[in-house]
């Protein structure tokens, strides 16, 4: 979808595929529709004010829900409608859509009504489509249902605005779109169509409507707010949508009922925003009633959509039903000026938020790479493992799970076979931890020192180096790589093993690995679909987990080491690696936020740094000791993403050994989430990133 000509500035939500909508819960004046109504446009304004889109009012809310036969009375109907056009006329000052709830006498019946309004027009009425009539509510005693309506439009007359005395659209099959906006494309049902089985944003979604909205009273019984999460949250994943969802509050009737104004936003089965329940509406305070908003991502859903092939393939299956859907645009502009996301976006997308969460997402990993490891190694019929032990963050987490593997099979742990194979520049720090961590482990440990199969190869290659010359390139870093990844394979047919590989998620993705002859190659790799930010997290889990003994101490080292390939020799005597793997691919942590969006979701580059802005701060988070990133830095770094990405590094995964994927953020397996050519070019990227990040 194309924005970035659409004027706006780059720290504004709306330029960037997003938009703001508002779920409003006003204090409710029973059969009082004027004063309703001046309730309904103090909150729009507000709403307004702060830029949403879109501002969904509760069911019925002009007069109030708990009226029962008083809406068969004349004069509430007619005050009804009146406040109906008050609001359509005052909309006409007002940025956003309104949807309001209201009771319409229409074609000899009586209607349950949300009247879509916009810029002093009324744009729609949206007639409730299944009347329940069992426990707390009887409303067909009152109202008709959607598919009494004979017409597909109803005069005007009587309700304000310049749409008056013309034809308004009515019925439960309108989009309304915001064409300003690509992808604001929405569609209303009222409270009970969400209960049916088949509720009629299924099928709106289906037709396009990517935000649904719900006005509902719905009392409050215990454990009713968990059923409407429940609810909500299906909706919006199934129709792969945003869900906006309004309960009416303080001021209906609690002759028999109780009301707990509960607002809810979901985007995809994910919740964006929730209400307080039961709150103090601010009656008399200036400011009343309660406004949650929440920023939706239309970019994100739609994305979505193009993936999920069973969304298009039920659309095309249910066609025919599609076909009657009728649109209406209106002509809603994002405001010129800046409007700050205000969406929470993790710095850390593939890890969740510390707490239980993050100890479930962390036992669930080891279980995923455990299981994959024993499956290959049953079905193989081979019970042991080679393994390399650099003292670094991969072959740590790797040499856990083959660990943990053993203990499944019932095999001992010395069937872990695992070599440490320093070079030419490994550093005494790492040596000493990758011994600490084969020993606390308990399983067989060894040593092979590859410089003099290094020597003996730079020596037939006629090398610089083999004549005594500081001559430190890639093909010397690589001969080492190699021989590394060659003694392991032969150590693994000596002893009829299996290769365990090493290497990570975002390593495969910058290339940043030795094809063939290097650590992209073994027999199984266990964390292929794990990416660095993630192993961190996994290894301080299992250090908590083992606090106390041995392997926690040398795990806590192994998480302070500074990341390095440890191919080039460093300075003499000062114990710190020549090499520096961030300082020359970027942070991972950075890294690993662009491989998310922009192999996940497939977002533009401008997209993507906007994002990272929001989430890495300049001034930094708080609660975590870290400086943060501006976004120059994040252009640059993403930069070098895109040019790694998709410029040179896709014959490497192309090449990808066998391994499990662990988190719904995929993988890069040519067999699973990714495929791709291997001789792409980024220019496309690089220039949208160029064009449109300041």
């Amino acid at each position: 979808m194309k924005r970035q000509d659409s004027g706006l500035p780059f720290d504004s939500l709306y330029r960037h595929g997003f938009v703001r909508v508002a779920v409003a819960v006003p204090p409710v004046h029973l059969a009082d529709p004027a004063r309703n109504a001046e309730q309904t446009l103090g909150l729009a304004r507000r709403a307004a004010a702060e830029h949403a889109a879109v501002v969904l009012f509760p069911e019925l809310g002009l007069s109030g829900y708990s009226l029962d036969d008083l809406f068969h009375q004349d004069a509430l109907l007619e005050a009804s409608r009146e406040a109906l056009g008050q609001v359509v006329a005052a909309s006409a000052e007002l940025a956003p859509l309104l949807i309001v709830g209201v009771a319409l006498p229409l074609e000899g019946r009586l209607y349950n009504c949300a009247a879509v309004v916009h810029g002093g027009h009324l744009l729609g009425l949206v007639p409730k489509s299944y009347i329940p009539n069992y426990r707390e509510f009887y409303e067909k005693r009152q109202f008709a249902g959607a598919h009494h309506g004979v017409r597909k439009t109803v005069r005007g007359e009587g309700l304000g605005g310049p749409g008056d005395g013309t034809e308004i659209p009515f019925g439960d099959d309108l989009l309304f779109e915001a064409p300003a906006v690509p992808g604001f494309t929405l569609h209303v049902e009222i409270c009970e169509d969400l209960w049916a089985p088949l509720p009629p944003s299924t099928y709106a979604a289906l037709a396009g409507a990517q935000i649904l909205c719900n006005l509902s009273a719905s009392n409050i019984t215990v454990g009713k707010a968990e059923y409407r999460h429940t609810l909500t949250a299906s909706q919006s994943g199934r129709c792969v949508a945003a869900y906006l969802y309004a309960a009416a509050g303080a001021g209906e009737s609690t002759t028999d009922l109780a009301w707990d104004g509960h607002a809810l936003v979901y985007e995809n089965a994910t919740l964006l925003a929730e209400s307080e329940r039961f709150a103090h509406l601010g009656e008399g305070s200036g400011e009343s009633g309660l406004l949650t908003f929440a920023d939706v991502d239309l970019d994100r859903l739609a994305q979505e959509r193009m993936r999920v092939t069973s969304f298009a393939d039920c659309a095309a299956r249910h066609r025919g039903e599609l076909e009657r859907f009728r649109r209406i645009p209106f002509d809603f502009q994002p405001p010129a000026e800046a409007v700050s996301l205000a969406r929470v976006v993790p710095r850390f997308p593939y890890v969740p938020p510390a707490g239980p969460a993050l100890d479930a997402r962390c036992a669930e990993v080891y279980q995923i790479q455990v299981q994959g490891l024993v499956q290959r190694l049953r079905a193989t019929g081979i019970k042991k493992v080679v393994i390399g032990v650099s003292g670094g963050l991969d072959s740590t987490q790797a040499l856990i799970v083959a660990a943990r593997a053993m203990d499944r099979l019932g095999y001992p742990r010395g069937n872990v076979l695992a070599y440490t194979l320093p070079g030419f520049a490994t550093t005494e720090h790492t040596y000493d931890n990758a011994w600490a961590l084969m020993r606390a482990l308990g399983v067989s440990a060894a040593e092979v020192d590859i410089r003099p199969s290094c020597r003996q190869m730079l020596a037939d290659l006629d090398h610089p180096f083999s004549k005594g010359e500081e001559v430190y390139d890639v093909t010397f870093e690589n001969v080492q790589a190699g021989e590394r990844t060659s003694h392991l394979f032969r150590l693994a047919n000596h002893h009829g093993a299996l290769v365990l590989g090493t290497g990570d998620l975002s390593e495969l993705a910058l290339g940043w690995c030795t094809y063939g002859v290097g650590d992209q190659m073994s027999h199984y790799n266990v964390n292929t679909s794990v990416p660095k930010t993630l192993i961190r997290h996994l290894i301080r889990w299992e250090a908590e987990q083992k606090a106390g003994d041995a392997t926690a101490t040398v795990l806590r080292a192994i998480l302070e080491t500074e990341i390095s390939p440890e191919l080039v020799p460093g300075k003499q005597g000062n114990g710190q690696p020549a090499q520096s793997t961030e300082a020359i691919i970027g942070p991972y942590e950075l890294q690993d936020f662009h491989l998310y969006y922009l192999s996940r979701f497939g977002y533009r580059p401008s997209k993507v740094a906007y994002l990272a802005a929001h989430a890495w701060q300049a001034e930094g988070d708080p609660a975590e000791d870290h400086p943060g990133y501006d976004l120059p830095t994040i252009k640059k770094w993403l930069e070098v993403f895109l040019r790694r990405f998709f410029g040179f590094s896709q014959f490497k995964r192309s090449a990808s050994p066998n391994g499990p994927k662990v988190g719904s953020g995929g993988s890069l397996s040519p067999r699973g989430d990714w495929r791709a050519p291997s001789d792409g070019s980024a220019e496309v990227w690089l220039e949208e990133l160029r064009r449109n990040v300041p």
